[in-house]
């Protein structure tokens, strides 16, 4: 019974999360973000660095969920750390369709 109460409420609190949007101040933040914090492993221009490259072309075959975990989990026995203590659920998905999206690049 308590299963079938908590189903319901995580998903309108995931709904809330993914309803957010950010400000155009906090996506400005986000990008210098990428560019010094993930760039100082994945390259400057996110080319690859003691990181995987980050281009569109490099992140091609991979899917937004498994993007949005790495960001958020890190990866275990590398450099990468996880953001999930740092970032909300939003800015994270934000991140990862910010590298997806070639136009989104300046």
């Amino acid at each position: 019974m308590r299963r079938l109460l908590i189903a319901p409420v995580l998903f309108l609190l995931n709904t809330a999360v993914i309803a957010e949007t950010l400000s155009t101040q906090r996506q400005d933040e986000l990008r210098e973000l990428i560019y010094q914090d993930c760039g100082s492993c994945h390259g400057m221009r996110l080319t690859g660095g003691l990181g995987p490259a980050l281009t569109q072309s490099a992140l091609q075959g991979k899917n937004q969920a498994s993007i949005r975990t790495t960001i958020s989990e890190g990866r275990a026995g590398t450099p990468m750390p996880a953001w999930k203590n740092l970032l909300t659920t939003s800015e994270i998905s934000w991140i990862a369709d910010f590298l997806k999206d070639p136009g989104g690049r300046p």
